[in-house]
């Protein structure tokens, strides 16, 4: 520990600033620009190396936070890096995309603002990336066994890099154009920049693990031949069934997914569409749910000049303390004020969609919405409540019910009560070599969590190939967070 009263001595939790609303509109670069050093440094000696470091528990990853806010805090950057990486294959991703579950449980957090963790993490990877610090890691023998990882978000991205560098030979199979999964085709590039996603794929080219873009496993491939070619198959296709809204007026034109939308627009930006069918310019938008792809929403709708964004949540506004049922050192569900947010609309509580309107070209031009009442029931429409809500484009961001069904009956997984795909505790289904990881076993989750997943089945299937493995397993398939 570097400064032992660092923690008195720097009271207050400073961020680097974001860019000026007026000028980040204007593009599609990220919202916040690259901390100060000095500025990280200093926030590095408020960690006060607790005894009982709680924030490792409040990450999935259990990433060694102490020991790497340490060493930024004694300027030595290349060994916080390889403290970080030892933990976590993208700390970039979960720097950006990451709610940070472990500054909820960061001790400093009962009495004071908490460390700023996830800001010194990104500084950490954007340091080590400048500096060269980060180079492919190829395994130094084959064991001449091979994986499928069907899926090329976090979870596939980090078990097939695990495999590949523990000698197995990985091919991951992605339907899109593009490895990367909602990495690239869901987060959109002002909150995580593609460039970044691009860089972290070369890396596991160099490394020698192989990708099949643009194959869907089912209809280009079948399951029973993609079972006979591999000796192992990880499924981390995640949860992609969008939660639907079906209300009278749900078949009009102008009412879409969130994932549709967002994925025409990040489409664009890489240059793949020359333009989105979806464009929200001059139309008012309102998007139904009130999480992280509703705000990606927003600041999409924003960017592409829409004459409105209303954001509508069936719930009421949550508080913005911690309350007496979500004590430290849980995530607490907390009103937050996203990037997005600043950026202008208006959001809507307590707002219960009852249903779409259309014109007789078979268009939505508004939605009939009413208070949300709590009943013994659940929550209903309040009666006599009712107001139209103009509206061009409707974008239902109301989270995910789970994966996409393996249509093959001789190769489908067993579901969840929940709906995901079955796994035991090692992420192993009914099928002999088939294992789950992320969000498809897990069920809408975090990037935080997918990436650990990917690790520990990537230890499980190491296993399962050679009898035994010195890869880390960070959590079992039936961990949870702190509840």
């Amino acid at each position: 520990m570097a400064d032992p009263r660092g923690f008195l001595k720097v009271r207050e939790r400073e961020l680097a600033p974001k860019r000026p609303v007026a000028l980040r509109l204007k593009d599609w670069r990220e919202v916040v620009d690259p901390a100060d050093p000095k500025l990280v440094a200093k926030q590095a000696s408020r960690c006060m190396d607790c005894g009982v470091a709680f924030c490792h528990q409040g990450c999935p990853l259990g990433n060694l936070i102490p020991e790497w806010n340490d060493l930024m805090f004694r300027g030595r950057e290349r060994e916080a890096i390889e403290r970080l990486h030892a933990t976590n294959n993208f700390p970039e991703f979960t720097g950006r995309a990451c709610p940070a579950p472990c500054e909820s449980a960061c001790v400093l957090g009962i009495n004071q603002p908490a460390v700023t963790i996830k800001q010194i993490e990104n500084s950490i990877i954007d340091q080590a990336f400048a500096n060269g610090w980060v180079v492919p890691m190829p395994p130094s023998r084959l064991t001449g066994k091979t994986v499928a990882v069907v899926g090329s978000g976090p979870a596939g991205l980090a078990a097939a890099q695990q495999l590949t560098r523990a000698g197995h030979t990985v091919a991951v199979y992605e339907r899109d154009e593009e490895p990367g999964g909602l990495l690239r085709f869901g987060i959109p590039d002002f909150k995580l920049e593609k460039s970044l996603v691009a860089r972290r794929i070369e890396q596991l080219k160099a490394e020698g693990t192989r990708f099949r873009c643009g194959v869907e496993i089912g209809r280009d491939m079948t399951w029973s031949e993609l079972r006979r070619r591999y000796d192992a198959v990880v499924v981390a296709t995640g949860a992609t069934v969008a939660r639907e809204l079906t209300l009278p007026g749900r078949e009009f034109a102008g009412i879409l997914p969130a994932m549709t939308y967002l994925g025409a627009s990040n489409r664009v930006q890489s240059g793949a569409l020359s333009a989105t069918p979806f464009d929200a310019a001059g139309k008012h938008v309102i998007v139904i749910g009130g999480g992280d792809t509703g705000a990606d929403c927003i600041g999409t709708a924003h960017r592409q000049g829409a004459a409105s964004v209303t954001n509508l949540a069936i719930g009421k506004k949550p508080s913005e303390f911690r309350t007496a049922g979500q004590p430290w050192p849980v995530h607490p569900t907390l009103f937050e004020v996203s990037s997005s947010h600043e950026e202008g609309g208006e959001r809507r509580f307590l707002a219960s969609t009852v249903e779409f309107v259309g014109n007789d070209r078979g268009e939505v031009t508004g939605l009939r919405v009413a208070e949300t009442e709590y009943t013994d029931a659940g929550r209903v429409p309040k009666a006599g409540t009712e107001q139209l809500l103009a509206a061009d484009l409707v974008l239902i961001a109301m989270g995910f019910t789970g994966p996409e069904e393996i249509e093959d009956p001789a190769h489908r997984i067993e579901r969840s009560p929940r709906g995901a795909f079955e796994r035991d505790r090692d992420y192993a289904t009914g099928l002999p070599g088939v294992f789950v990881a992320g969000d498809a076993g897990r069920g809408q989750s975090l990037i935080v969590w997918a990436i650990a997943e990917g690790r520990a089945v990537a230890a499980s299937v190491d296993r399962y190939l050679t009898g035994g493995t010195v890869l880390p397993s960070p959590v079992t398939a039936h961990d949870r967070a702190f509840a």
